[in-house]
């Protein structure tokens, strides 16, 4: 009965509750004890995620935030970055990535994007580099990582620091090495859809470099230290103790919720690829490069033929969930009108905005929710070719 319920609700894009429910007991137990303790902030959860994340990262230091969107922000501070520099960095990505760039007086420089896996492309990156690049923001999209060790070679070769925006990411690696290990400094965010999800916002930020950590430290707390004596104009960006207890309890069972998606992201393909829709080129499926372990924040299909838009409207209509990351490049939104970027042609950036949907992909999506999904794709495009005909 639950199961048919469950079907005749529709498929959702994602299910936090039906995650986190396993784990109910443990929550309680964690926040009881937050609570219990009245350390809202500062609390000894914090100091010890920091120091599980930093294992699970496999660097020396992390600095737990408040958001993903201000781990960003507080990594260009920590870099000085301020008018008249340069920033280079995807426009097809999530805001943030831009917004911590224009919020401090700065010029970000868009390169184009592998078509692929929508990932940045390292020799965009490179064509776009001058005297006034003072740091560049590759985006590991979708839980798959960019091409981190040529864009690290790269920027080292002109003494450029490297911000890593792993915020979909946690978990993924390249050549075996984690997200966030890579670059001057790694950015995460534990917003509650993210595979290391919280119960509202969070962020950390990770480095090598334990002398840039602290000052990553210093400009998360006012740039004060010690009490009342402001050394910077930092910023008041703290993760609280109730989600660090929470981020506890989710990180123990990261693995297995990632083991979860790679178990869905591989039925899509096999189904997808069955149904011949692969095959006859009406959908492309999410590519992964050979030398990244994916964590499939997204499934990401690219549609062909403009009919994306259409595609979506047929599943929403069936009550199965998609979203489309993301319908308007940075440099065409509303925001930066008037504003002028450098760049050296995106093509590929406007034809992923066109093209790319993403279809539902958590842990706990069944089997025959998928199949729902599969058979209302096929049900699309054979209803379209019966209208052709």
């Amino acid at each position: 009965m639950a199961q048919q319920n469950q079907a005749s609700s529709g498929v959702p894009l994602l299910d936090v509750n039906r995650d986190n429910a396993p784990h109910r007991e443990e929550f309680i137990e964690a926040l009881t004890e937050v609570l219990d303790s009245g350390r809202f902030l500062f609390g000894p959860d914090v100091t010890e995620l920091e120091a599980e994340l930093a294992g699970y990262c496999q660097v020396p230091n992390v600095v737990g935030c408040a958001s993903g969107s201000d781990a960003l922000l507080l990594s260009l501070l920590a870099l000085n970055i301020g008018p008249g520099d340069e920033v280079i960095v995807p426009s097809f990505t999530f805001f943030a990535s831009v917004s911590c760039v224009t919020r401090l007086g700065a010029t970000p420089v868009f390169a184009d994007i592998c078509p692929d896996t929508f990932n940045v492309d390292p020799a965009s990156v490179e064509s776009l580099i001058t005297s006034k690049t003072k740091a560049i923001i590759p985006v590991h999209l979708f839980g798959q990582c960019a091409q981190i060790d040529r864009i690290c070679q790269i920027a080292s070769g002109h003494d450029i620091p490297v911000v890593e925006d792993a915020a979909q990411a946690i978990g993924a690696a390249y050549h075996s090495r984690p997200a966030g290990s890579w670059g001057t400094v790694g950015c995460f965010s534990f917003y509650p859809t993210k595979n290391l999800g919280g119960m509202g916002d969070g962020g950390m930020m990770t480095s090598n470099d334990a002398a840039f950590a602290d000052r990553l430290r210093l400009f998360a707390g006012h740039g004060m230290r010690p009490r009342y004596y402001h050394k910077v104009v930092g910023i008041n960006s703290r993760l609280d103790t109730f989600q660090a207890a929470v981020l506890r309890v989710k990180l123990r069972h990261l693995g297995e919720a990632i083991e979860g998606r790679s178990t869905v992201a591989a039925r899509y393909d096999r189904l997808l690829t069955e149904n011949g829709m692969v095959d006859n080129g009406q959908i492309t499926l999410p590519v992964r490069d050979p030398n990244a372990f994916h964590v499939w924040n997204q499934y990401a299909i690219r549609v062909a033929d403009g009919r994306r838009d259409d595609l979506r409207s047929y599943l929403a209509e069936r009550k199965i969930g998609s979203e489309i990351y993301y319908p308007i490049p940075m440099h065409q939104q509303e925001c930066f009108e008037g504003m002028e970027f450098r760049h050296n042609g995106l093509a590929e950036t406007e034809r992923a905005s066109q093209e790319v949907l993403n279809l539902p992909v958590f842990p706990s999506l069944t089997e025959a929710e998928q199949l729902r999904v599969i058979d209302a794709i096929a049900s699309f495009y054979s209803a379209s070719a019966k209208v052709a005909a």
